[in-house]
């Protein structure tokens, strides 16, 4: 009897160390659909026991959505096999279905990470599903490439934000974080979180624009325009003095990783400017020349600077300076043609000394013209016309030809 008491005591023992899966646990196990597991999983997180049972729970989800994605891939293996050897018959293929249980199959595999990496209640991480769902489900992202693209295809900003979104995600997330980027290179990274920032710009998700274009930034390949990008971006959120001074120290902040960024150089420049802030606009120029003296933007910036200011002179040297540098510019063409008119016009009482300078400034309106005939990128018609009329007369058919442009 002691023996058999013993037994059954152990027996209990037993079934309470090893109770089992809980009933929520259970039914969603059962489930025979992603979506009918994906509801329990919903409903009954609350009520699965521990971490353990979270991870079960969401590998089954992971499970389930696999099964459609095999199926899929399988249709789409088997009608290419059909159409080579013209054998066969050529399945229907569920595309968006495929997407969305790529999609579903990602998603539930980060949640399974999650809790698969947490401690038992002995403080040790014995992950059970890490390894199978980062073998089965790393290759499958690129399939959300696509689905961002058929989306974005059919003008649905939302989901093309989120497949490009998860592409980023999963890319990042500790799930992947062992695998050997040396042989398994993502090489799409950089372009796909460029494109999530723009998506996510436009649906009005701040956060999540700046925090995408942050990670295209970290590719070379694409980090000029994601460059471009981020201070769009923050352009777009200033409304008062206080945003831009915040927006300007963002600018300083890439610019002193990087002198040689032109493109946060003129930003910088140009939020000086508009805020008045002229000593550090100052500089930062001569700071830059004094680094780089063949420096185009420099030279550029600083001629407009000059100019803004009717620093005529220094405007037209700093001008030509830039024009010494690259000669294709039309507008840097036109602002000395202007500088050279305004000077003119500054001058009282000396008409030779004012036909001399208009005449001066010719030469450089019409290399504007020549470079950009139907004035795209420059307006050199009128400071030309200027000096034409000063020195050819209102009847000579030059100025009555750009006279014709402004009527």
């Amino acid at each position: 009897m002691k023996k058999l008491m013993i037994a059954a005591l152990m027996i209990f023992a037993s079934s309470a160390v090893f109770a089992g899966d809980s009933d929520a646990l259970k039914a969603i196990m059962k489930a025979k659909t992603y979506a009918e597991a994906e509801t329990l999983v919903k409903s009954s997180i609350d009520q699965l026991t521990n971490s353990v049972e979270k991870a079960k729970a969401y590998n089954k989800l992971v499970d389930l959505a696999m099964e459609k994605v095999s199926k899929e891939q399988s249709t789409l293996s088997a009608n290419q096999m059909a159409e080579q050897f013209k054998q066969g018959k050529v399945e229907a293929y569920d595309t968006l279905g495929l997407y969305n249980a790529v999609y579903n199959a990602l998603q539930s595999g980060m949640e399974c990470e999650k809790y698969d990496q947490m401690a038992d209640e002995k403080g040790k991480v014995k992950p059970k599903f890490h390894a199978s769902n980062r073998d089965r489900l790393y290759g499958l992202r690129v399939h959300l490439i696509n689905a961002g693209q058929a989306a974005g295809s059919k003008e649905d900003k939302v989901v093309a934000m989120n497949d490009y979104a998860m592409y980023v995600e999963s890319g990042k997330s500790p799930l992947f974080s062992d695998i050997d980027k040396t042989k398994l290179h993502d090489q799409y990274m950089g372009e796909v979180a460029r494109v999530a920032a723009v998506y996510a710009f436009q649906n009005q998700k701040i956060d999540l624009a700046d925090k995408y274009v942050d990670i295209a930034m970290e590719d070379t390949a694409v980090y000029k325009e994601a460059l471009n990008l981020k201070m769009y971006i923050a352009q777009q959120q200033l409304k008062t003095r206080a945003d831009s001074l915040k927006y300007v120290e963002t600018i300083k902040g890439i610019y002193s990783k990087d002198k040689n960024n032109d493109q946060a150089f003129g930003a910088l420049v140009g939020l000086y400017s508009s805020l008045k802030m002229i000593e550090p606009m100052n500089a930062i120029i001569a700071e830059k020349l004094a680094a780089d003296p063949k420096n185009y933007t420099a030279w550029a910036l600083k001629g407009q600077n000059d100019m803004n200011a009717s620093k005529w002179d220094d405007a037209i040297a700093s001008y030509k300076k830039a024009i010494d540098i690259k000669q294709d510019e039309p507008i840097i063409y036109t602002y000395i043609g202007f500088c050279i008119n305004s000077k003119a016009a500054s001058i009282s009482n000396d008409v030779a000394s004012q036909k001399k300078l208009f005449q001066e400034s010719v030469p450089f309106l019409e290399k504007a013209k020549e470079l950009d005939p139907t004035r795209q990128k420059a307006n050199w018609s009128y400071p030309l016309y200027q000096s034409y009329y000063v020195l050819y007369g209102a009847n000579d058919p030059r100025t009555k030809e750009l006279e014709s442009m402004h009527k």
